[in-house]
């Protein structure tokens, strides 16, 4: 037998719903008005169905589902450029977003994409056979990173991440690596921009442009880089 998934997620109107995602190269394959709203779209083997529901408020949903990919790099680059066209810009907060690409400690390399009925979809790619949960580090500042990227980029509580990185920052008597001081100013900017906070943000961006690298250390912060130069935008 040969069997498959596919998430059946809810919305309040169809239509914004399928306007994002064939904005993102999905097709829409079946659509429904009556005697309940309900759409199905596809893009290559990705194949997500929606159900219109008045009481659906989008910015308390939990909805989500996973979908693995091996080319988690090239979706995320033409998930981004399909926004950006879309939208003006790449959203990065509120309904819709897209967030940043990032190796998780699980052993995933994923983002995250949120649709304007707030159901997040979260792509990866897994990176090694091994799926649990990394123990975090003992080292003060690898560990808040850790725990300071899950609440992020996997939990999606951006709040929880920004007490976490503010805290280890406020630090007096230990510092962070060059590479450690990067990823912490840029994920904290990161999280106010999705927070709103835009002072907290430029002033993390200013710290974070600031710090020096050497050729070897800017290989190994590569997506915080990249991340840094979209933020700065």
């Amino acid at each position: 037998m040969s069997e498959r998934t596919i998430p059946i997620l809810p919305c309040r109107t169809i239509e914004p719903v399928l306007d994002f995602y064939t904005s993102i190269g999905f097709e829409v394959t079946f659509r429904q008005k009556s005697p309940n709203p309900y759409a199905v779209v596809r893009r290559g083997g990705i194949e997500l169905q929606f159900f219109g529901r008045k009481q659906h408020e989008p910015a308390e949903s939990f909805s989500t589902c996973y979908v693995l990919t091996d080319d988690v790099d090239g979706l995320h680059t033409a998930f981004r450029a399909g926004l950006a066209a879309a939208y003006g810009r790449v959203p990065t907060r509120g309904l819709p977003r897209i967030g940043p690409l990032k190796d998780m400690s699980y052993g995933i390399r994923q983002f995250l994409m949120t649709d304007p009925a707030g159901n997040c979809i979260r792509v990866g790619r897994p990176m090694s056979q091994d799926q649990h949960h990394r123990a975090a580090p003992e080292e003060t500042f690898a560990r808040a990173l850790h725990h300071a990227s899950l609440l992020a980029d996997s939990k999606d509580d951006p709040e929880g991440a920004a007490k976490v990185v503010d805290r280890v920052l406020g630090l007096d008597d230990e510092r962070p690596t060059p590479v450690q001081l990067l990823r912490l100013l840029v994920l904290r900017a990161d999280v106010a921009v999705r927070l709103g906070d835009e002072r907290t943000a430029t002033a993390a961006l200013d710290r974070a442009a600031a710090v020096r690298l050497t050729e070897e250390e800017r290989t190994s912060a590569r997506d915080d880089l990249e991340r840094l130069d979209e933020l700065r935008v």
